[in-house]
C-alpha cells in the first residue's frame, strides 16, 4: 500500500463532490461524462459510492471508465453490490482503477490532506437488532462476512495519519439515512458494526454512502460524526441535485 498525498490545496479546505449508485447499463451513452466534466470545476475531489453498474458486466464498466476521462480531479471509490452481481468484481475494479479511480477496499488513499478510507460494507442491521453470529453455520457465515467487511474499513483508518478523514462506503454505517425504506429491508441496508468502528477514529469528519435508495440523506453517528447518503436517487429527489458537495 502506498499513499501518494498531492499538494495541500491553498485554501486547506476540501471540496468534495459524491455521489452513489450510478447504475450504468450496456445501453447508456455517455451518461456521466457532462456530470463529471461539470464536478471538475467545482470540486477538487470525487467520491463514487458503489452500485457504478447495474450487472457488474465489463461493457457496462468499460462504459462508465470512458466517462471518467472527463474527470481531471481525483477519483476515489467503492464497489456495491450492483458491481458483484456478474460475479467479475475483480474485473470491473480493474477497468476502473485504469480509468483513474482509487479503489478504497482496504487501501487508503491521502489527497490534499485528507485521508480516505472505505470499503464496500455489508449488511446485517442496526441496534439491538443487529444480526449475531448465533445459530445456523450459513447464519455465521453471513455474519462473518460483514465483520471482514468491518475489519478491511477499520485497517484502512488505522493506516491514515491525517488529522481529517473521509469514510466512502456503498451499505449505511447507521439507521438514520435508511429511514424512509420499508422497515422489513433496513437490516439489507447497512450494518451499525461500520458506524461503532468509525467512532473510534477521531479524525473522521464525514461519511458518504449509497445504497438506499428511498432512504434519507443526513443522519448522524453515536458520536455525532456526518453522515451522507449519496445514492443519486436521494440526491435528485430530496435536493434537486445531481451529486453531493461537501467541505472537508
Amino acid at each position: 500500500m502506498s499513499l501518494s498525498p498531492d499538494p495541500p490545496a491553498a485554501s486547506g479546505k476540501l471540496r468534495l463532490a459524491a455521489i452513489g449508485d450510478l447504475h450504468v447499463a450496456e445501453t447508456h451513452q455517455h451518461p456521466y461524462r457532462e456530470l463529471f466534466s461539470r464536478i471538475c470545476q467545482e470540486a477538487d475531489v470525487l467520491a463514487l459510492c458503489g452500485d457504478l453498474t447495474n450487472f457488474g458486466k465489463t461493457p457496462e464498466a468499460e462504459i462508465l471508465a470512458e466517462d471518467l476521462q472527463a474527470c481531471s480531479i481525483p477519483i476515489v471509490g467503492v464497489l456495491g453490490n450492483h458491481d458483484y452481481e456478474c460475479g467479475q468484481p475483480e474485473e470491473v475494479a480493474r477497468i476502473l482503477h485504469q480509468a483513474g479511480m482509487r479503489l478504497l477496499e482496504g487501501e487508503p488513499a491521502e489527497i490534499n490532506g485528507v485521508g480516505f478510507a472505505g470499503s464496500k460494507g455489508f449488511i446485517g442491521g442496526f441496534g439491538r437488532h443487529m444480526l449475531s453470529a448465533f445459530g445456523e453455520p450459513e447464519i455465521k457465515t453471513f455474519v462473518q462476512a460483514s465483520i471482514e467487511e468491518n475489519l478491511k474499513l477499520e485497517s484502512s483508518l488505522r493506516m491514515l495519519k491525517t488529522e481529517r478523514t473521509v469514510v466512502v462506503l456503498h451499505y449505511a454505517p447507521v439507521e438514520d439515512t435508511v429511514i424512509g425504506e420499508p422497515l422489513e429491508i433496513f437490516p439489507f441496508l447497512g450494518s451499525a458494526r461500520l458506524g461503532e468502528t468509525i467512532d473510534r477514529f477521531d479524525g473522521v469528519r464525514c461519511v458518504v454512502h449509497g445504497h438506499a435508495h428511498r432512504g434519507a440523506h443526513t443522519g448522524k453517528t453515536a458520536r455525532g460524526k456526518p453522515v451522507y447518503n449519496v445514492a443519486k436517487p436521494v440526491l435528485n429527489r430530496d435536493l434537486g441535485v445531481e451529486f453531493a458537495l461537501i467541505e472537508v
